[in-house]
């Protein structure tokens, strides 16, 4: 099901297919995400959604299909400042190196795609205002490995946000956190959806917790089953087919 959304689509994957040496994993898939949207992928293990995030960030190139970000063939697109992306497993910070809060944000400065790079002294700056949205601004001289899983999830989204995107794109961003951080860093989420406009795409198990912030569904399992309104999905089979097989996503929208 395709709903028509009038705000500016940023995102577009049209006739996407993908496999793994002839294995499938994408089947024509046709989705878009407009500006202002919160949008969940969702589906079972194995069902496409990390391969389709990366295929929409470039990481992997699809068998078919293209993808546009911004109205730009992707293979031409080169704004990358535009998008933040955290990838899986992203808090897996080596022991043995420690780096520093501050240090983990200036990287992403300082490999940024525009046209002038930021001062020093404007690097620092962009770390504080980053850490002070996400509630981390007495952390910067820290080691990412005295934080909790939930607080280095912040620093994360501090990272991607000191580059100032247009898009966030996350996939399954809380693997390992406790349920309480969980909850807060979905809540921050919704918060930069909402008070900032971020357009967020977000792979996710955690739909019971997360439903409460998102506008828009992708329902996947190699082929797209569902692509629309949050409300109309929780009335939908392919909810159901999801409630059946087993996922945790009761609905606890507020």
């Amino acid at each position: 099901m395709i709903l028509e959304n009038k705000k500016e689509e940023v995102i577009r994957v049209e006739g996407v297919s993908f496999a793994y040496e002839r294995v499938p994993a994408l089947v024509n898939i046709n989705l878009s995400v407009h500006r202002g949207d919160f949008l969940a992928i969702v589906g079972p293990n194995g069902s496409g959604k990390t391969t389709l995030l990366k295929i929409m960030v470039g990481l992997l190139k699809p068998g078919q299909g293209r993808v546009w970000l911004f109205q730009q063939p992707l293979e031409d697109f080169n704004q990358w400042y535009r998008i933040g992306y955290i990838q899986q497993k992203a808090t897996n910070f080596d022991q043995i190196f420690p780096i520093s809060v501050a240090e983990v944000i200036a990287a992403s400065l300082n490999s940024i795609s525009r046209p002038q790079k930021p001062g020093r002294g404007q690097v620092r700056q962009k770390i504080l205002e980053a850490l002070r949205t996400v509630g981390l601004e007495n952390e910067a001289g820290k080691s990412m490995n005295s934080l909790s899983g939930g607080q280095q999830q912040r620093v994360l989204i501090a990272r991607a946000l000191a580059t100032e995107p247009e898009i966030l794109l996350l996939d399954e961003p809380t693997t390992g956190v406790d349920y309480p951080s969980q909850e807060n860093f979905y809540d921050l989420l919704g918060q930069l959806n909402r008070q900032k406009h971020l357009t967020i795409v977000l792979v996710t198990h955690d739909y019971g917790i997360v439903n409460r912030h998102i506008n828009r569904v992708a329902c996947l399992n190699q082929k797209l089953f569902y692509h629309g309104e949050h409300a109309e999905f929780c009335q939908s089979d392919s909810f159901r087919e999801l409630l059946q097989g087993g996922h945790h996503l009761i609905s606890h929208r507020h």
